[in-house]
């Protein structure tokens, strides 16, 4: 099961003590303070990644903490600092500190994220030690680390997402294409996460059936709408099965509008997708209608059952694609 959202409570490591001892060797009979500076604790970095399950790992732990430096030694020797803490995340991903209200975008693999600083280490008695004051007690504590709560969340990083009411056949049109081998059913809310597919090298993402109210929290597409905002192009299909296969494209597009206008200005590509379900006249007639709403070109009649359709289509696809670069 694909995590694309969750929260983290992180803490960066503290700092050692500083602590007081004393020099004793033979023949120093006024050998003096001697106590050494505690190591300063790790810092907690987010690394990017290119693994879209990433974030499963956290998914039966949510609370991380970098390792605590080492007290300070005597004669003079400080304490180890720590080693610092390393989160993976998936390339795509968006991270969100809510104590200091700063936000990450990881778009960059291989890329550390420095999120969290460990706490600086204590400072022992040698450090304290003046002309008037030669034999001190002082010592001082190591720092805490800094502590935050994190929102992570996926969002897909794809070239085309394929949209649509539920069980408008995006699963199939998926599997036609790359073989992703996505879960088909002919029943409503099918894909409960995304499916990703190649097709001559470009990747593919099935988004979860959206429905009217997706915007706002009804549904699936809430969840899932955030994966359309990566996306170079749409493929919006429209069932056939459909009986106001215009009201079915405004549904889906004023969602996309609600949750981001910016969406609408996405190149598209409209799909009367199980037109094998209408007889020649039909088919024309709700290929008219969706071509009057969209105002573009860019309709395409599609038959899983017609390999000539799945073909016209991908061309169509990549003729589009090449046309965006």
């Amino acid at each position: 099961m694909l995590i694309d959202h969750i929260t983290l409570t992180v803490k960066a490591g503290k700092g050692g003590d500083g602590v007081v001892r004393w020099r004793r060797e033979k023949g120093i009979p006024y050998g003096g303070p001697a106590g050494g500076d505690g190591g300063n604790g790790g810092d907690v970095y987010f690394r990017v990644v290119r693994d879209i399950q990433a974030l499963s790992l956290y998914s039966h732990k949510i609370e991380w903490e970098a390792q605590s430096g080492e007290s300070g030694k005597k004669r003079s020797m400080h304490g180890k600092g720590a080693e610092d803490l390393y989160l993976n995340v998936p390339v795509g991903a968006v991270i969100h500190n809510r104590e200091y209200d700063t936000t990450y975008e990881c778009m960059e693999e291989g890329k550390e994220i420095l999120v969290l600083r460990g706490g600086k280490g204590g400072l022992g008695n040698e450090n304290f030690k003046t002309s008037t004051n030669r034999a001190p007690m002082e010592y001082t504590k190591g720092e805490r680390g800094e502590f935050a709560t994190f929102d992570i969340e996926l969002r897909l990083i794809a070239d085309v997402g394929l949209i649509g009411l539920p069980n408008a056949g995006k699963s199939s049109l998926l599997n036609a294409l790359t073989r992703a081998g996505a879960k088909v059913g002919d029943y409503a809310f099918t894909t409960l996460e995304p499916n990703l597919g190649a097709y001559f090298g470009y990747v593919l993402a099935d988004i979860p059936g959206l429905i009217e109210g997706a915007s706002e929290g009804k549904g699936l597409g809430h969840k899932f709408l955030r994966h359309i905002t990566r996306t170079k192009m749409l493929v919006h299909l429209v069932s056939a099965e459909n009986d106001d296969t215009q009201e079915a494209y405004r549904t889906i597009r004023n969602e996309l509008a609600k949750y981001n206008e910016e969406l609408l200005t996405r190149k598209e590509i409209v799909v009367l997708s199980k037109a094998d379900t209408l007889d020649k006249k039909e088919r024309e007639k709700k290929y008219k209608e969706l071509k009057s709403v969209t105002g573009h070109e860019n309709v395409v009649v599609l038959s899983m059952y017609e390999d000539d359709s799945v073909k016209t289509f991908g061309d169509m696809l990549i003729k589009s694609l090449g046309a965006g670069q």
